[in-house]
């Protein structure tokens, strides 16, 4: 079952894996288990023809998660393996649940209200895979959890060019290219501010923070107009200089 959640990430989120390789050995298939779990949940929108089919498998991943915590496990090699990351990182059962919930958003075409209800889903689904994963490794970092998930989450956004993820109060006033740029300079500024916290951030921790040392690279293919693709080699030589200097 280990296997099958390191393949999973590999194939559907190639950053996380990558930072994964720089995690202690032993981590690694906890770690490996909750972005898979978190693949999961991701990529219901596109695996459904309707958002109440989506709400039938979060509903099942929202069950799942409560059997669990209940010692019901079912037979799902994802499950299985979230259940020992559950054990290894003594996760908390609420924000599991609140990433799934998170993102019934995905399963609608309704635009993103504001820049706080953006904020809002980023630290349920992106920041919590940062602390969750930093708990696993042994140590939690809340608050810098939190603002790197935020930066990480909105360059991650921005990639996917969908509109519905643009706060409908900014592009209203402003117009969906100004208020990508905005949003861009308040990635930037997140960023900044979870820099700030390196030196409260426990070392055995680091390696869940490293997929935010790609946020510059992202923002300045977004903010360059041209290809958003950047390659592995790119990203691989980003991260590697990320973990040797124990930043992101």
């Amino acid at each position: 079952m280990s296997d099958h959640c390191e393949e999973l990430v590999a194939k559907a989120d190639k950053d996380r894996f990558l930072s994964c390789l720089f995690a202690p050995e032993a981590a690694r298939p906890h770690i490996f288990a909750l972005y898979a779990f978190n693949v999961e949940i991701a990529r219901i929108r596109e695996a459904v023809s309707e958002p109440q089919i989506g709400l039938v498998r979060q509903q099942w991943w929202l069950d799942t998660i409560d059997g669990i915590y209940a010692d019901r496990t079912p037979d799902h090699p994802v499950a299985q393996a979230l259940t020992l990351a559950i054990a290894k990182g003594d996760l908390p059962k609420h924000a599991l649940h609140n990433l799934i919930t998170a993102r019934e958003f995905d399963l609608y075409d309704d635009p993103m209200t504001s820049l706080v209800d953006l904020e809002g889903y980023l630290g349920e689904t992106s920041s919590s895979l940062i602390q969750m994963a930093a708990l696993i490794l042994g140590k939690g970092a809340a608050e810098a959890a939190g603002l790197a998930g935020v930066a990480f989450g909105l360059a991650g956004v921005l990639r996917t060019q969908k509109a519905r993820y643009l706060p409908r109060d900014m592009v209203q006033s402003v117009g969906e290219k100004e208020t990508t740029r905005q949003l861009c300079v308040h990635a930037r500024k997140r960023l900044t501010e979870a820099r700030a916290t390196l030196g409260i951030i426990p070392s055995p921790a680091m390696p869940a923070f490293l997929p935010v040392s790609l946020t510059e690279l992202y923002l300045s293919r977004i903010e360059g107009g041209g290809t958003l693709e950047v390659s592995q080699f790119r990203r691989q030589i980003a991260l590697w200089w990320a973990a040797r200097n124990n930043r992101f």
